[in-house]
């Protein structure tokens, strides 16, 4: 029987700083066998840990967008550069997706947690015409002084490396409750054993290279150059990028929709009950819903669930 999953790889030529090509590898995993595509990129975990692999346990986490769409879930470069930014992430998923075939029939929707809401931005500000509908979850328009401090101390204990304690203070950032001593574990072992699992990545120097690139992130003066429709879901008690960066996201898109997760960190994309649910009914609802649904008027205003 044909699986309903796929890992996969696209080579990319690249021009290095002297003008010179180079190739690289992207790697993918994809499953679902809907009418739509839609691009997932994830977090700064990607520095870790590529998706090389995954794809079983990805499209099981996210069985339920498989009847919807096509998925695709997309790491960086398998070999970043020095000063590789977050533009440069977003172009490079742009030029896999034309590789793969990703949005032949038309624009797709994109979903970005964390650093990946990050490309999202980039991605959407580049090439406006291949978003239909994007989602920007636990990320931030630009850096704020939260988001430079966990940053900072998590690029000092890589250099170190000290993978283990950064393993188990992001566990202990992104979860709350009765997850954080699991993660904290899971976690821990995960930052001892990084280097023998397939698609761990040897060294810091990855993880690294994409922190200091979300430290360089400011989208602020452009994203009210956005028009598709956009989503915003962020943790009101967020200890990696912070709230307020979800609301101050929000208010600098035109008619985007913010949803807080009342409680919740940087992990809600894990832990809160209905977050795919908010995802879920926003990609899938019809055209004329989202173009009359609520729109944000300030970062203090409770937020109701779509009207349809």
């Amino acid at each position: 029987m044909e699986k309903k999953y796929k890992n996969g790889e696209v080579t990319l030529t690249f021009q290095t700083e002297g003008g010179e090509p180079v190739t690289d590898v992207v790697e993918y995993i994809t499953f679902g066998e809907g009418p739509r595509d839609l691009v997932m990129i994830p977090g700064i975990s990607d520095g870790m840990r590529t998706v090389e692999g995954l794809a079983l346990p990805f499209s099981l986490a996210y069985h339920r967008y498989a009847r919807n769409f096509r998925v695709f879930a997309m790491s960086r470069r398998r070999n970043i550069p020095e000063g590789y930014a977050i533009r440069d992430m977003a172009r490079d998923v742009l030029s896999a997706m034309d590789e793969i075939g990703i949005g032949q029939s038309g624009p797709v929707d994109v979903l970005g947690v964390s650093q990946g809401g990050m490309i999202s931005q980039e991605l959407a500000l580049t090439a406006p015409e291949r978003v239909r509908r994007l989602v920007l979850a636990v990320t931030m328009p630009r850096p704020n002084p939260t988001v430079n401090d966990v940053l900072t101390r998590w690029i000092r204990m890589a250099e170190e490396g000290d993978m283990v304690s950064l393993m188990t203070d992001t566990a202990e950032r992104t979860f709350i409750g009765d997850h954080v001593a699991a993660y904290k574990a899971a976690y821990g072992l995960y930052g001892r054993f990084n280097e023998k699992i397939p698609g761990g990545v040897r060294g810091p120097e990855r993880f690294i290279r994409e922190a200091k690139a979300c430290l360089g992130h400011d989208a602020w003066d452009r994203l009210p150059g956005l028009k598709m429709p956009v989503l915003v879901l962020g943790g009101t008690e967020d200890r990696i990028v912070s709230g307020e960066a979800s609301r101050e996201l929000a208010s600098r898109i035109p008619d985007a929709l913010l949803h807080m997760f009342e409680g919740y960190s940087h992990g809600a994309f894990e832990q809160a009950a209905d977050f795919h649910e908010w995802i879920l009914d926003f990609f899938t609802a019809p055209d004329e819903s989202v173009r009359n649904m609520l729109k944000f008027r300030g970062p203090e205003q409770e937020k109701t669930p779509f009207p349809f």
